[in-house]
């Protein structure tokens, strides 16, 4: 059974139909997209077709413990948190999975408000880049389900996106699905390493291979092992270096640097680009061949303004995690600020959040973060800027009675006449703008 919704993804695993069936109505109602099994055996192909954002589960099924299920599906759900129920008799057993990796424990009979407040924090911990969700909007999901598949083959992938679009996110994401995840992934970008040093980075080097190689070092393909490799920026490699890079996919091998015996290429490869590949091959300045390896399965990565329900939600997961680094109090958005967000053109994608975030986190006056806190840049407010009527007037009455408080020698009845009003009236007018005289 399952409720639908764009708020997260949660497998609820409970077997009795009562509770069960409350629990999913009211977590629906909450705008959460639920689906429901009541055995432990159903739970374990319920994670492949849910793919969930959060497991809640209860610690005692009939067909299997929550220890034993836990041990099951952790494999499948990666970073994915689970959150079990339990009776208060069973809390040892509660213990005994937060210690193996489970994210927390409620105690039945508990307020569901309570189970929601918890439900709410760890999915805002929950990284979007694991293996759980990618992100909440349409295009997202989509692009999910192209990488799931691509997941469960070996065929090499290129993602093609904007800077800051989040390749390496969905990289790491499509690794975390495959065969090859328990393997290491190990990232190179081609575009911040100079020229002469790539194929020494890449492919290694021995001994001796050139000066002041002191010790035989491996490159970032044996480093890979049978992972994945992935090469950001891809489009930015040199003539020569394309040759080079043609060669280790259809071999699958290279040789150290000062080193004539090759050795086997094993890891999967993703490559990544915010390049227009065909553009590139039609100027001349990427090889077709290499380019017909490379993009054997196309992913484009869609830019952040393209899929406005992410922002909020990654905003929050931001904001929580430098909240934490930084060891600051940090309670949300507040409305304004959440509209700024919504408007804005995001020309830097998710990097350009981040950013925000992270600086507004550091510097935010408040324990609410506001829009100027996210963009600095913007005009202040007019009423920020300008002085008040009230404080205008403010002002000048008080210089004019300190004028009138100096030339008296500080004799308030004097002053209060030169002033042409009362010394009750002045002696009130003092107390307010915090001025001191004799009499």
């Amino acid at each position: 059974m399952s409720r639908r919704s764009a708020r997260g993804r949660l497998l609820l695993v409970e077997d009795d139909p009562v509770m069960g069936g409350s629990l999913a109505d009211r977590l629906g109602l909450e705008g959460f997209d639920v689906a429901w099994v009541q055995r432990a055996d159903e739970a374990e192909g319920a994670v492949a077709r849910a793919r969930p954002d959060l497991v809640l589960c209860d610690i005692r099924l009939p067909d299997r413990s929550g220890e034993a299920l836990y041990a099951a599906l952790r494999p499948a759900l990666g970073t994915v948190p689970v959150l079990f129920m339990t009776a208060f008799g069973e809390i040892d057993q509660a213990v005994r999975l937060m210690r193996a990796g489970a994210a927390d424990f409620v105690t039945k009979p508990f307020a569901v408000g309570d189970l929601l407040e918890r439900i709410e924090t760890l999915l805002r911990r929950a990284p979007l880049s694991g293996t759980g969700s990618l992100g909440v909007s349409p295009a997202m999901r989509a692009m999910e389900e192209t990488l799931i598949r691509a997941a469960a083959v070996d065929s090499t992938v290129l993602l093609v996106g904007e800077s800051g679009s989040g390749k390496e996110v969905a990289a790491r994401f499509l690794h975390a699905r495959s065969t090859r995840a328990a393997a290491p992934f190990v990232a190179l970008n081609c575009a911040a390493i100079p020229e002469a040093l790539m194929e020494r980075e890449l492919f290694g080097h021995e001994r001796g291979a050139f000066t002041g190689a002191a010790i035989r070092a491996p490159g970032y393909a044996e480093q890979a092992g049978e992972g994945t490799l992935f090469l950001d920026e891809v489009m930015e490699l040199a003539p020569a270096l394309q040759a080079k890079f043609l060669r280790l996919i259809e071999a699958r091998e290279f040789a150290r640097l000062g080193s004539a015996r090759p050795l086997p290429f094993r890891a999967r490869i993703i490559a990544a680009t915010n390049a227009d590949p065909d553009a590139r091959v039609r100027d001349g300045r990427f090889r077709e061949d290499l380019l017909f390896r490379l993009d054997v399965i196309r992913v484009a990565v869609p830019p952040l303004r393209a899929r406005a329900e992410d922002i909020l939600p990654l905003a929050r997961k931001f904001a929580d995690e430098f909240a934490t680094a930084f060891g600051r109090d940090v309670a949300g958005l507040r409305p304004a600020a959440e509209e700024a967000l919504l408007a804005h053109g995001w020309p830097g994608n998710v990097r350009e959040l981040r950013n925000r975030v992270e600086r507004a986190v550091a510097l935010a006056a408040s324990p609410w973060l506001d829009t100027l806190d996210l963009f600095p840049e913007l005009p202040r407010p007019l009423e920020e800027v300008l002085p008040t009527l009230a404080g205008v007037v403010a002002a000048a009455e008080r210089r004019s009675i300190a004028a009138a408080l100096a030339t008296t020698g500080g004799d308030v009845a004097a002053a209060a006449g030169r002033l042409g009003i009362a010394r009750s009236t002045l002696f009130e007018k003092m107390r307010r703008l915090g001025l001191r005289g004799r009499g």
